[in-house]
Formats: structure tokens, C-alpha cells, sequence
């Protein structure tokens, strides 16, 4: 790709939309499978775009959103291929306020009661469109773990194994709806009060649960620095 522009706007065709979309994916140095968690599309649909086989008009939307472009539509329209100084740019931007975090499977009920005894606060989600049925489990198992997680110290040893085996259970049901839950944690620093510029921050342990399709998780996610959670 030249690293100037020229000639007039116009809409992409297939090959160029690939050559682009690789272009942007390379420079903000993500996976297929990021860009697709953070488009909310199938990997697959994300390598069809990048093998020119298709793009459609909410494809293109939703890849655009991924990239933070403030114009949702801007693939849908007569366009300028970026320059790679321009890409550069959008890349300081998005290290500026998002970090990468290593994801891991959760696969054990007790795996899951220890992340709640070592958490703060959390944002939990699904990373797809979710079934209704299996987005019923997921909350149920969303609830369990902010419960645990707020009377964790009040627990006799002896009494975890039942929530161990609970969490399991709920566990097992989405596994068998072929929905798996990937995890990530990170040390997040809190102003206390705007009232107290002087006051230290607050350290919290900060757990993400996101729900994907089995077998189609990414081995990380894309965070924002300053997330909105819950307590």
C-alpha cells in the first residue's frame, strides 16, 4: 500500500477492502480472532473479508465500529485508502485508551469461586449473539458469582464445595448449549475522589467473564483503560 493517497473517493471493491482491513488489523497489531471479538462477528466472517469472498453493508459496519471510526458507514461509502501515517496515528489512538489482556478458559466451578474471592469488581458479557436460553445460564452464573464474590470471606472451608459444584453444574449446562467462558484479570487504579486530588488511588482486582462461542474464543482481549465496571 503507497503510503499516500490519491485520485478521487469512491467505493472499494472486494480486494481492496481486504487489502485494507489487513492493513489496519497489522498496524494495530491484532489476530483475526481480536478483531472479530471486537467487531462481534464470526472469525470466519472476518477471514472471508480478508480473502475478498464478501463484505457486506453490516459487516463493513461493524468492522468500522471495531476500528473506532466515528462514521459507522465510512466503508459503506466512496473512500480514500488510508495512509500509513494516518494508520499510525489511529494505532497511538487506540494504545492511548485500550490495553490487550491474555484470555484463559474457565473450565471448573472452583476456578471460578477463586477468581471471585480475588475480585473487586468485574464486567461480564456475552462476546456473540448469545441464544436466549444458553444468555439465561450465563446470568445465572453472572449472579452466583457476584453473590460468592460479596460473602466469600464468610464461608467455612467445608461449605465452598457446594458452590464449587453449583458453579459446575452451570458451568457444564453452557458447555452443552456449545458456549464456553473466557476470562481475563488486571489490576485497575481508582481515583477516590475528585474532591481529593491528593488522595492515593485504589488498587482492585478487575475480572472480565465473556461468553463465545465454544471453540471461537481469542486468546485475548481488548480493554479499555479506563472500563466501566461494577462493583
Amino acid at each position: 500500500m503507497n503510503s499516500t493517497t490519491s485520485g478521487q473517493p469512491r467505493l472499494l471493491n472486494l480486494e481492496e477492502f481486504a487489502a485494507l482491513i489487513r492493513k489496519m488489523r497489522e498496524v494495530f497489531q491484532w489476530s483475526q480472532e481480536t478483531l472479530a471479538e471486537l467487531a462481534g462477528l464470526n472469525v470466519r466472517t472476518v477471514q472471508r473479508v480478508e480473502n475478498a469472498k464478501s463484505a457486506s453493508f453490516d459487516t463493513r459496519r461493524a468492522l468500522a465500529r471495531a476500528f473506532e471510526i466515528e462514521d459507522i458507514d465510512a466503508f459503506n461509502k466512496p473512500y480514500i485508502i488510508p495512509t500509513e501515517e494516518e494508520l499510525k496515528e489511529e494505532k497511538a489512538r487506540f494504545d492511548r485508551d485500550y490495553i490487550t489482556l491474555p484470555t484463559f478458559p474457565l473450565s471448573t466451578g472452583r476456578q471460578l469461586a477463586k477468581l471471585a474471592e480475588g475480585s473487586t469488581v468485574d464486567i461480564c458479557q456475552p462476546g456473540f449473539e448469545i441464544k436466549r436460553e444458553a444468555h439465561e445460564v450465563f446470568a445465572a452464573l453472572i449472579d452466583y458469582f457476584r453473590e460468592y464474590r460479596d460473602c466469600a470471606s464468610e464461608y467455612p472451608e467445608t461449605s465452598k464445595f457446594s458452590v464449587y459444584d453449583e458453579m459446575q453444574e452451570l458451568i457444564d449446562e453452557l458447555l452443552t448449549q456449545q458456549v464456553s467462558i473466557h476470562c481475563a484479570t488486571r489490576e485497575v487504579h481508582l481515583k477516590v475522589s475528585d474532591s481529593q486530588p491528593d488522595a492515593k488511588p485504589m488498587t482492585v482486582q478487575m475480572t472480565y467473564l465473556i461468553a463465545f462461542e465454544q471453540g471461537k474464543a481469542p486468546d485475548e482481549f481488548a480493554v479499555q483503560k479506563k472500563p466501566d465496571f461494577r462493583f
